[in-house]
């Protein structure tokens, strides 16, 4: 008898290993999230960078509204690509672990507790029937005591630390560009055009027009901000003029 799966017979529990040991409704949530819009992150001396495409469904729609980047705490970012309701659950929950922590022991959440709290959620999720794993992945990016951070988490619940990562759809254009251009020296004006870089190349490559959104925590204030649209259009002039 073949080890391989039959098609079909192994995908409609969670909790079911086929025989050659694969779980497929959490290969089916990672296919979801590889099928997402590009998001990026960049860590370097002087603070992070996360960055994503932002997709326009109608003209009526709010251009200023983020659907794929968010505040954690004052001092970490993060970007989702995937399912953006179960995206907008989990950061929920990453924001009352960062002030439950802040008030437990009165200084900031490291940026790996975060990241391993939203695993641990996430890896529950592939160990009970009736439930589904969370189709998302999410790159957190921060400023802790340790200097700048960046973790992404998968919906099997693993988190892995990075210097740069991309994610989703736009994943292999992206990762080229950060293998051969990524150095650990990096000043946060150069992150920041490497990450606009990757996200511009990526949609040029499918045809698509650039809408990006562009967040970033320097080591000198520790606080979240993300750009202004003005801010992005000028590092986009600047990456297509090179």
């Amino acid at each position: 008898m073949s080890v391989f799966a039959v098609p079909g017979a192994y995908d409609r529990a969670i909790t079911v290993f086929s025989p050659d040991g694969r779980l497929f409704q959490v290969e089916y949530a990672l296919e979801t999230v590889y099928r997402g819009s590009t998001i990026v992150g960049i860590m370097c001396p002087e603070g992070v960078v996360v960055g994503a495409e932002e997709k326009i469904e109608s003209k009526l729609q709010n251009p200023k509204f983020s659907q794929k980047i968010y505040e954690v705490d004052e001092h970490i970012g993060a970007a989702v690509v995937g399912l953006s309701s179960d995206a907008r659950v989990l950061i929920d929950e990453a924001r009352i672990f960062a002030q439950s922590s802040r008030l437990m022991y009165d200084e900031p959440v490291d940026v790996e507790m975060v990241a391993k709290r939203i695993g641990d959620i996430k890896q529950m999720y592939t160990q009970h029937g009736g439930v589904r794993p969370f189709g998302v992945s999410i790159i957190f990016a921060g400023v802790d005591k340790g200097g700048s951070q960046l973790f992404t988490t998968d919906p099997s619940g693993t988190y892995r630390a990075y210097k740069a990562v991309a994610i989703g759809i736009g994943r292999e254009v992206a990762e080229n560009i950060l293998k051969e251009e990524y150095r650990d020296d990096l000043t946060l004006e150069e992150a920041i055009r490497l990450g606009v870089k990757c996200l511009l190349k990526s949609m040029q490559a499918r045809g698509e027009q650039p809408r990006i959104k562009i967040a970033v925590v320097p080591v000198s204030t520790r606080r979240f901000r993300l750009l202004t649209d003005e801010e992005i259009e000028k590092y986009i002039r600047e990456v297509q003029g090179s």
